[in-house]
């Protein structure tokens, strides 16, 4: 029922989880009502009552807005908020979170490599957490989650192809803001 591509992903029953839950939710789905956003946690196993769901709304500083189409769902962090648009809008949020990643990546990333359904990342010392908590925040097909180190992130994709494709994707988004006078032909990327 969900368009969550991460059937594995489970969740503890803790409290953080389910705000995470919630959140993820509400970025990756339009929600017009509680009782839609408890189904869509139910299909991840997370029970909750209307109760708590409100209180956890409310929490979070979820707010119904006007989307795409006239309707209204909630969203965190108001009416500006990227995770508001409709479903017939979802090729523009691609846009936009391509872009966002796109703008911190180019400056950040000085290698990609894969290994099987891995895929690992180079920065600049001290950069690694930035670029694994921005690819975090976003809910992207094939990728589970990120580890950090220092100048490494390491990102874990679903399967192998997934982990080729995102590499590639990846590679692409940090090559697209550079400046045109700084690519040479068969630079390999500083």
């Amino acid at each position: 029922m969900t368009d969550d591509d991460t059937p594995s992903l489970q969740r503890p029953t803790t409290r953080t989880a389910r705000l995470s839950a919630i959140e993820q939710a509400l970025r990756s789905h339009t929600v017009t009502s509680q009782s839609q956003l408890s189904g869509i946690l139910a299909a991840q196993g997370i029970a909750v009552t209307q109760a708590t769901l409100s209180r956890d709304l409310d929490e979070m500083n979820a707010v119904k807005v006007r989307v795409a189409g006239g309707a209204m769902a909630y969203a965190i962090g108001g009416p500006s908020s990227h995770h508001a648009e409709d479903h017939s809008s979802h090729a523009e949020l691609g846009a936009k979170i391509e872009q966002q990643l796109s703008r911190v990546l180019s400056g950040l990333v000085t290698s990609v490599a894969v290994a099987r359904n891995l895929v690992v990342v180079h920065t600049p010392s001290g950069a690694a957490q930035y670029v694994a908590s921005v690819i975090d925040k976003h809910p992207i097909d094939g990728i589970l989650g990120t580890i950090a180190g220092d100048d490494t992130v390491l990102i874990i994709c679903t399967d192998d192809d997934m982990a080729v494709g995102r590499s590639e994707w990846l590679l692409s988004l940090a090559s697209q803001t550079r400046d045109k006078g700084d690519r040479e032909p068969n630079d390999g990327g500083r």
